[in-house]
């Protein structure tokens, strides 16, 4: 990165919370906000999911309810805004294309990012962009967000993604792959659902004596995704991991805590036990390591949005373990992103 951007704002939507204060704190809580319900198919099984608990009317379809959460969540993040809508850019993560989700039988992917603005009232840049591939996507992304702000008319750039596992195509391919935390697998994952947006200035706002920093970011491309018949040996997670501290930055033995979107099915816990004892060689007593998952189960495409913004938050709120943190995304597909982030006392 050119240069660091500055957290100064989030929105949020998600099982735990219908805003950000309230998700974040329920993470700090280490609450859980699982329940179970019955599958269709098969008919009668019960599964472990995390579901916002909302009035059906406002899931008619499946891209309706995306769309409600996205825009939820957007205009949450613009409340503290100096800068209007017109010189917000938006860089918007959905669901990956290759799950083909339901939404995408109501709103084309093509026509998502429009659904999305529709909704909020407002007009926003016309740099905005919906990018695919995942949760690490939107991570991947802050290279181009500073780009953004070097433009004279963009002041703020909102990033994040919105996504559902609650539904019936990931919850029968999930299950198919035996993929899915139930009785009979321990290591699985808890479906989720959610949208989080991470508001980014060039510039800290407000007065706080501290603001959280995000100073660089690397990106890799795994081959053995979750996706193949093979476990990944986490070439492309450590290879974002030095990416992400090859700069002028915090460096590895300045990292002082971890935010991954791990979700506690085998694939995952394999390639993070192979990737970070070859990253982390300076000797620590102990790595803290959240996993908002462990709260609000697999969001998909918001988890990179989701792991930005807990480490700021930590940061702004005094309850981080240490002034640099980084955030490890990985998507289904198998982009692999990272991203330095640190406390900064105001001067």
């Amino acid at each position: 990165m050119k240069r660091p951007l500055y957290i100064t704002g989030a929105g949020a939507v998600t099982a735990a919370g219908l805003d950000a204060s309230q998700t974040l704190a329920a993470i700090r809580a280490s609450l859980s906000a699982f329940e179970e319900i019955d599958l269709i198919d098969p008919m009668g099984a019960i599964q472990i999911v995390a579901r916002i608990p909302v009035h059906w009317q406002l899931r008619a379809t499946d891209g309706a309810w995306l769309v409600n959460m996205a825009s939820r969540a957007i205009v949450e993040a613009l409340r503290t805004s100096m800068a209007g809508p017109a010189a917000t850019a938006i860089l918007l993560a959905p669901p990956e294309s290759f799950r083909n989700h339901p939404a995408y039988n109501d709103i084309p992917p093509s026509g998502f990012l429009a659904a999305v603005i529709k909704a909020t009232g407002n007009r926003f840049h016309a740099a905005s962009r919906a990018i695919d591939g995942g949760a690490a996507a939107s991570v991947g992304l802050l290279d181009r967000a500073v780009e953004l702000l070097e433009q004279p008319d963009v002041g703020q750039v909102l990033l994040g993604g919105v996504d559902s596992l609650v539904n019936e195509t990931d919850l029968s391919r999930l299950g198919k792959a035996g993929r899915l935390k139930g009785a009979e697998n321990a290591q699985g994952l808890v479906p989720g659902e959610a949208a989080a947006f991470v508001r980014l200035t060039r510039e800290p706002e407000g007065k706080a004596a501290v603001v959280a920093a995000i100073h660089s970011v690397g990106t890799a491309q795994e081959t053995d995704s979750v996706l193949s018949d093979r476990y990944s040996q986490g070439r492309a997670m450590l290879g974002a991991l030095r990416d992400a501290v090859s700069g002028s930055g915090p460096s590895e033995p300045n990292i002082n805590f971890v935010v991954s979107n791990g979700n506690g099915e085998r694939y995952s816990g394999w390639e993070l036990l192979i990737a970070r004892p070859r990253f982390y060689r300076t000797r620590r007593e102990i790595l803290p390591t959240a996993y908002p998952a462990m709260t609000i189960g697999d969001i998909g495409a918001a988890g990179g949005a989701m792991a930005l913004m807990l480490a700021a938050d930590s940061f702004v709120n005094d309850y981080a373990p240490g002034p640099t943190a980084i955030c490890e995304v990985a998507s289904e597909g198998g982009l692999r992103a990272a991203a330095v982030m640190a406390g900064m006392t105001r001067r």
